[in-house]
């Protein structure tokens, strides 16, 4: 079926808002040199406008073309659970409680890693928390990782080598550590239902060969800059700040966070949660840093945005998928997931009926190696990117940068999970 006008269009403005993205930096050096217009200059250089910007423009486009009615209806249309839920978890998760109390626990595990200080710690962090993610889901444990990540190495004076590969690897294993679960990665909830995959089956076809991964991941990264660790200050110890936070009000926030993760895919009850979260918060200023919402509300812009563009990608997509092989699919997979959300390409391979039992392991397989080469690859991305982006040069990280040090430990997840 030949594509229509506006699926043309939608098309077209996906590609140049992938575009966008890759050209964020020059905006910022725009707002340099152009002081007199810095403020749109650094609008159009966030990375988590771009896609709400061009969902905006094909929204004009649509309105003018075929009324506003359709322009609304196909809005309307559109599922904004995601969006919302990265949002309320992302400001739940970054709340001093709950931040203190998984920094507690990486400092816990680290003690008992064979490494040492700042190099246990960068370890853990990159290790074990991304696997949390198949708990607490992975933008949570992005958002928990970029933080303890800006906190404790960041905020100093790293090298640019340092820097994008350590978020190249966090995003890697960000995207390939939730697959232990059913629930907790994007691109596996889009098919688990369709395709009757409980946690048990992910764990066993997916879970231990990320860990597997994640790990390898981890510990060549580690080794690869520990003597750069090992010239940074110890992190200050966070016992005495989680020894200052009343037991109750930790309690009430992880229950609070329990109850976002639990209840996910249904906004009404999470978004009630998050509410009554703002008045503890509100409540109890003292126990509080500032709340990231400014940057909550930008990714939620974002995936929005991606939502919306998205809708219109199916009819080249889908076709494209079916006709590949198992094998081809898997690093088709991969290499789509770099320009557009691996859970929206998992969801239109689910469309697709009559798969076989290795192509739809390759489809997610492939979906999910590939979520770290790329900040719209996976859901989480945004959020690890908007934390900690303001340390790299001009505030913008370099796609191709983030690209290339992904890359390493993206082909670590594709011998996982192609060999083991």
């Amino acid at each position: 079926m030949a594509p229509t006008t506006i699926q043309m269009i939608g098309a077209t403005l996906f590609a140049i808002a992938i575009l966008h993205t890759f050209s964020t930096k020059y905006f910022e050096q725009l707002a340099h040199r152009r002081p007199q217009h810095a403020g749109l200059w650094h609008l159009l250089g966030e990375v988590e406008v771009v896609f709400g910007f061009w969902a905006g423009v094909l929204f004009l486009f649509m309105v003018l073309t075929e009324g506003s009615q359709s322009a609304i209806a196909y809005i309307d249309s559109r599922n904004y659970t995601e969006p919302m839920f990265v949002f309320a978890i992302m400001v739940v998760a970054a709340s001093r409680p709950v931040l203190r109390f998984a920094s507690t626990i990486v400092d816990m595990v680290a003690r008992y890693t064979p490494l040492q200080g700042t190099v246990s710690t960068y370890f853990t962090i990159l290790a074990v928390v991304p696997l949390l993610g198949s708990l607490i889901t992975e933008p949570a444990a992005m958002t928990l990782a970029a933080l303890m990540l800006r906190d404790r190495y960041y905020q100093h004076q790293l090298s640019r080598k340092l820097m994008y590969g350590t978020l190249g690897t966090l995003f890697v294993n960000i995207s390939i550590g939730g697959t232990l679960t059913n629930f907790a990665a994007p691109p596996v909830l889009m098919v688990a239902a369709t395709w009757n995959w409980d946690s048990w089956f992910m764990l066993s076809h997916f879970g231990w060969k990320a860990a597997v991964a994640t790990l390898i991941n981890a510990i060549v990264v580690t080794l690869i800059f520990q003597k750069e660790l090992r010239a940074l200050p110890e992190p200050p110890a966070t016992e005495a700040d989680s020894e200052r936070q009343p037991g109750l009000i930790l309690a009430i926030h992880l229950l609070l966070l329990l109850v976002i993760v639990v209840f996910a895919h249904h906004p009404p009850i999470f978004i009630g949660a998050f509410l009554a979260f703002m008045g503890i918060a509100s409540a109890y200023p003292q126990f509080q840093e500032r709340l990231i919402l400014r940057e909550g509300l930008l990714v939620a812009f974002f995936l929005a945005g991606l939502v919306i563009l998205g809708g219109l990608q199916a009819w080249w997509l889908q076709p494209l998928l079916g006709s590949m092989t198992p094998t081809t699919v898997y690093f088709g997979a991969t290499a789509l997931t770099a320009i557009t959300d691996n859970a929206a390409l998992t969801y239109l391979g689910s469309l697709v009926e009559g798969l076989s039992d290795e192509f739809k392991y390759a489809l997610v397989a492939g979906a999910v190696t590939g979520g770290g080469l790329t900040v719209i690859a996976n859901a989480p991305n945004p959020a690890g990117f908007s934390i900690l982006r303001r340390h790299f040069s001009d505030g913008a990280v370099n796609p191709l940068g983030l690209f290339v040090s992904a890359l390493p430990p993206t082909l670590v997840a594709i011998l996982a999970f192609q060999l083991l």
